[in-house]
């Protein structure tokens, strides 16, 4: 008589989200569209409209224009409290 067979215990895969947080209004409605064949892609939100276009190389996925994304808009508003004289 043999041992009883274990349960093969499935790990799902993580997989990357389809829509990101917005840095204006803070909800999770942001989309990245890529257009490989005009290297470009748009990002916008669709709760309050914040939209901003890019230029990608064809290794960039979502995430890295998400990230492209964020970058622009914290340095953009870092810039401005600079420019008032506040405090980041």
């Amino acid at each position: 008589m043999g041992r009883r067979r274990k349960k093969i215990i499935r790990i799902p895969k993580k997989r990357l989200p389809k829509f990101f947080s917005c840095p204006k209004c803070g909800k999770e409605t942001v989309r990245v569209e890529i257009f490989r064949e005009q290297e470009r892609a748009v990002a916008g939100c669709s709760s309050c409209g914040f939209q901003e276009e890019f230029q990608v190389k064809p290794a960039q996925g979502e995430v890295d224009v998400y990230c492209m994304l964020t970058d622009r808009v914290y340095s953009s508003s870092k810039s401005s409290s600079v420019k008032t004289g506040q405090a980041a």
